[in-house]
Formats: structure tokens, sequence, C-alpha cells
């Protein structure tokens, strides 16, 4: 039975597009495979890796029939890249084994039974269904992301914490040091909901979102969350916890407030940079009426000092920061002006974009 027969660049796509999360290695071998169902003319392809399944119907021609199969994920796609786009390539099955053809090539690649793929179980009780445009969704895990914690053992914090309530949908991302907040608007009304997706569900999702605005339609549990989009079903586990309490954490009502340049600011912080060490990445900013000056030192006494001039009359703080921290929020920022909230040297300071109450940054000093 023909399974599948298409160009290179069509049958590529969509493989690459549940793929993913396939690990190439896993206690269970057979998640390295890629589950293959045709049902008639349609065609079912999904992944798994027990936390997280992807599927997509694709319409890749064929046979009409039923057939199911697994096959190595990453060998099929590592095969295929070796191949020209606009070739015509099949795939054919044959006893235990599909056979990969295209042009003068042709390669029989070992299956696994169906049966044996561990599909996730879908809940049954999943929220409401709301949606908002593929786009806002990739920029608001684009705006906190970089906040996440990595291999934290409070596993709570090694997510993206996202709240539905009413007519906002935030996103939320803290590692203890520094926190990052985005939220937009829905357009239909919800109860409130809070979910905590996993590190790599967060990876996966920016690397699956297109800018167009096409809905993504979201439903939550109270331990699993699903995403339709595309043309794609995204089932994903959640991380059980207590998220912090980011309202508390974001300041209210600081005193000293600076205007200034994103990409100045920037551009004096990575320069300071490079004097400070891979362990103790500090640097001392100093807040004066008209000045703010930037300065790091290291183990070899070396110094760099910067100079900003800025439109400011406040008091007069010395403050120190971790600089990737500040570096990371201003990377992922795209606008013209950040202002930044200070109180006194041993408070947080909050950077957030002017007149725009959708993104908060918040960053915890440090003693230098």
């Amino acid at each position: 039975m023909i399974v599948l027969k298409a160009t290179q660049d069509k049958v590529l796509a969509v493989l690459q597009s549940v793929a993913g999360i396939v690990e190439r290695r896993h206690t269970l071998p057979i998640l390295a495979n890629v589950l293959i169902k045709k049902t008639g003319k349609s065609l079912q392809i999904t992944t798994s890796d027990l936390e997280i399944q992807i599927r997509t119907t694709a319409d890749l021609d064929g046979d009409t029939g039923n057939f199911t199969t697994t096959v190595g994920a990453r060998k099929l796609i590592d095969i295929l890249r070796t191949m020209p786009s606009d070739q015509t390539v099949s795939l054919e099955s044959s006893q235990n084994k599909l056979i990969l053809k295209g042009g003068k090539s042709r390669f029989t690649l070992q299956s696994l039974p169906a049966e044996d793929f561990p599909l996730v179980q879908e809940s049954t009780a999943l929220g409401p269904t709301f949606s908002v445009p593929q786009k806002t969704l990739k920029e608001l895990l684009h705006q906190v992301s970089f906040s996440m914690a990595v291999h934290d053992i409070r596993y709570y914090l090694n997510g993206i914490l996202f709240v539905a309530e009413g007519k906002q949908l935030s996103l939320v991302a803290t590692d203890g040091h520094r926190l990052a907040f985005a939220s937009a608007t829905l357009e239909v009304e919800v109860p409130r909901q809070e979910v905590i997706l996993p590190r790599k569900t967060v990876l996966e999702l920016q690397r699956l979102l297109s800018d167009k605005d096409g809905a993504i339609e979201m439903q939550f549990a109270n331990n699993q969350a699903k995403f339709i989009f595309d043309g794609m079903e995204f089932v994903t586990k959640l991380v059980e916890g207590k998220f912090p309490d980011y309202n508390r954490v974001i300041p209210k009502n600081h005193k000293n407030t600076i205007t200034l340049g994103r990409t100045a600011l920037l551009a004096t912080l990575q320069r300071t940079a490079i004097l400070t060490t891979e362990k103790f990445k500090g640097v001392r900013l100093n807040l004066e009426p008209g000045i703010l000056r930037v300065a790091s030192t290291n183990a070899e006494q070396e110094e760099a000092v910067d100079e900003l001039e800025i439109n400011y009359s406040g008091d007069a703080i010395e403050i120190g920061f971790n600089v990737t921290y500040l570096i990371d929020a201003l990377t992922n920022m795209d606008q013209d002006m950040v202002q930044v909230d200070l109180a006194d040297s041993n408070s947080s300071a909050l950077l957030t974009i002017p007149e725009n109450p959708t993104f908060k940054y918040v960053v915890m000093p440090m003693r230098i």
C-alpha cells in the first residue's frame, strides 16, 4: 500500500511540525517513532514524549484505505533532508517495514506496531475554549520566556504561568531573581483559570506558532492543556505546584522614574558587561539628576564606565544588578523607549514600556 506520495518539501514540513518533541534516546524505544494512521484518504501523524502529544492531519496522496504503523521519526526526516525539495517521494508498506522512495533512491525502514504507541489520555474536564491570534501568543511567549528558570528544584518555576480571567490572558515567568509579565485582551469572557506550562511545551509552541493572524484555540484542565492551530492538535501535561503571587512581586508607586532610549541603554550595558566575569555579572548603576552612570569592575582590577544623559530630577541612587538580566529584557523588547522605576538601592527595579500596561519586568538588585 502506498501510504503517502507527495513532494519532499510537503512531506518534510508535515513531519517537522510534529517531530520537535521526539527524543533521540528514550526509555521507550517506540517514542522515537512517529505514528502514521491512514483512514480512507485522510492521513494523521502523531508524536509523543508521554508529557506532550502533537497530532496533525495532512493531505498527502497515496492509496485509499485503512493502515497504521510507526517508524523512526528522526531517521525519516534525515533521509528526506538529503533529497531535492521538488522531488516526489513515496512511503509504501511492505510486511513489517516501510519503503521510502525518491528518484532512484530506496530506503527500507523498520516499523513498530501502532498498538504499542502510548497515546496521551485526553482529559474529560477541559474548560471552555477561547482563542487569540497566533501572532499574539507568540509575542507574549517571547516577552516572558527568557525569565523562566532552568532545572530549578522549585519545579513550578521551570515554565510559564498562564492566567485567563474575564477578557484577559496573562503570562508570567520568573526564576526567583527576575519576573516578566505580559498580557493580551481576549474576545470572550472566561472564568478564572491558572495553569503552568512546562518549559519544553513553551519552547515547542514558540517553534510552531506563526506570525500570522490565524487563531490558536486553548482549553485548560487541572492537569492538561490543549491547543489547536493550523490543523494541529497539541496536548500537554501541566506543571503541578503553586506559582508565586506575582502581583506582590511587581512594585507599585516607585517614586523615581526615568524614561530613556532602549537601544542606547542596551548598548551601554553591553559595553560595560565586557569587563564583568563569568561568575559575577554585576554592574553598578549611579543615577543622578541628568546622568545615568553604568560601571563594572573585575578581579584583574579593570574597570568600565559609561554615561548616558537623561531627563531625570529625582533622588541620587546607587544600585547593583546582574547585567545579563537587564540585557535579556531589553533584547526581548522592540519598543524605542523604556521606563525604569526605582525606589532605592535595596528595592527591585521595574522596567515597563511607556503608556503600555501590558508588559512589566521586575529585576532584583544585587550587592556589589
